[in-house]
């Protein structure tokens, strides 16, 4: 139901076509503004929840080892899958099982290194707090999945440019030598804008740039359909050089 709701927002002839954020344009603002509010019609149905997180240049880590480094991916969907949805509130009454399937876009790594990988991530099933409220992540259901093929994870890609649109201010970007913005920066902006509004109506004075807070307690991180995590590392460090950069007047 939720693939074909996304896939008939695309129109009749978009529909066979791979939506992401890079591919918005003045010509085609309006499929995707359409896109994203048939998503954004799920969220507030209940048939979807939403996460994005996000990381700042500033918070860096301290004496991060090679392994670590070359891992980088991965650790960041350890923690994402781990936190970000609050799963271990998705079942506290226990009745039964809930089985999680992880899709990740594009691994960007070797199958041996996916393979420990769907190893390490699969054992958070005995994690305490999974474990006790019968939440499983078994390692067949991680699977490394193309987005061309799957219209939920285009709505993502295209939500998540958004964020990294406006984080970065590239909605400012101006073409070197003119004094007006290109066509489509201006066409993304008008795409984020409806994006933010359609957020604000479940986190009304919504930050792009801050973690959603909590409104009743940790199991918000749950019950949110439409939720921001800016992810600092346990024993990172500030380095506001890192920051953006604001040119002198």
């Amino acid at each position: 139901m939720i693939e074909s709701a996304l896939t008939e927002a695309k129109g009749a002839l978009a529909k066979n076509s791979e939506f992401k954020w890079t591919s918005i344009g003045s010509h085609n603002e309006a499929q995707y503004i359409t896109f994203v509010e048939a998503l954004f019609q799920l969220i507030a149905d209940d048939r979807l929840k939403l996460r994005i997180m996000f990381t700042q240049n500033i918070n860096q880590t301290k004496g991060l080892i090679e392994y670590s480094v070359d891992s980088e991916f991965f650790i960041l969907y350890y923690h994402f899958v781990k936190l970000a949805f609050g799963l271990r509130y998705c079942n506290l009454d226990r009745t039964e099982d809930v089985h999680v399937s992880v899709y990740l876009d594009d691994v960007p790594d070797t199958n041996e290194k996916f393979d420990n990988f769907k190893d390490y991530l699969s054992s958070l099933s005995t994690f305490p707090v999974f474990y006790r409220n019968r939440i499983l992540i078994r390692k067949e259901d991680i699977v490394d999945v193309d987005s061309k093929k799957h219209v939920i994870l285009q709505a993502v890609d295209v939500v998540l440019g958004a964020m990294q649109f406006r984080l970065n201010d590239k909605h400012k970007a101006m073409p070197e030598g003119k004094a007006r913005r290109g066509k489509r920066t201006r066409a993304k902006e008008r795409v984020y804008k409806r994006i933010n509004q359609l957020i604000q109506k479940h986190r009304p004075h919504f930050n792009v740039g801050m973690s959603t807070g909590h409104d009743t307690g940790p199991e918000d991180r749950w019950i949110h359909p439409y939720r921001h995590w800016c992810f600092v590392p346990t024993d990172s460090v500030r380095d506001l050089e890192r920051g953006k950069k604001k040119s002198a007047k």
